[in-house]
């Protein structure tokens, strides 16, 4: 049991420092998993957790009723998906003001790539901007943000945002 616990968070452990991409002491900093269930799948790759989940590695968060990790047929993570009524993630890099944070019904987090997939009820702030709406696709090396009104199997949520004026 002990070794499925410890795979459990060898597989948390790469998602949550590729996101935060800060100082070497937040990638070494522990992963803190707190959750009602934990289901592993060696084979298929997988770990699921549930129930409150709330996995936490430096100033990386991830949040849900239910989160999912896989891995990629040459065994590295690949995928991060967190659902429930207002998942949620946070992050803050080196050098960002304050940090971004991200709410929807369902939180994809695709590693390689560094993109964030927030879907149904999506909102997205960074310091004083918000955006809101259906998905929102958020691009972290690059920070670019791509908002879209279409929900699969839901009515289509308007885009809004509030941008801040330069100071």
């Amino acid at each position: 049991m002990k070794t499925l616990i410890c795979t459990a968070l060898i597989a948390l452990a790469v998602p949550l420092s590729a996101a935060a991409q800060s100082s070497p002491s937040q990638q070494q900093a522990p992963v803190e998993v707190e959750a009602d269930r934990l289901d592993l799948d060696q084979r298929a790759g997988t770990a699921v957790y549930t129930g409150d989940v709330d996995i936490r590695q430096g100033e990386m968060q991830l949040r849900g009723d239910r989160v999912e990790i896989q891995r990629n047929d040459a065994g590295e993570l690949s995928l991060a998906t967190s659902t429930g009524e207002r998942a949620y993630l946070r992050h803050q890099t080196e050098g960002q003001e304050g940090p971004t944070e991200g709410w929807a019904r369902r939180i994809i987090y695709h590693v390689a790539e560094r993109r964030v997939e927030l879907i149904d009820q999506a909102e997205l702030t960074q310091a004083d901007d918000r955006f809101t709406g259906g998905r929102l696709e958020y691009f972290i090396d690059r920070e670019v943000i791509q908002a879209r009104s279409d929900v699969d199997g839901s009515e289509p949520q308007r885009i809004r945002m509030t941008l801040q004026p330069a100071q």
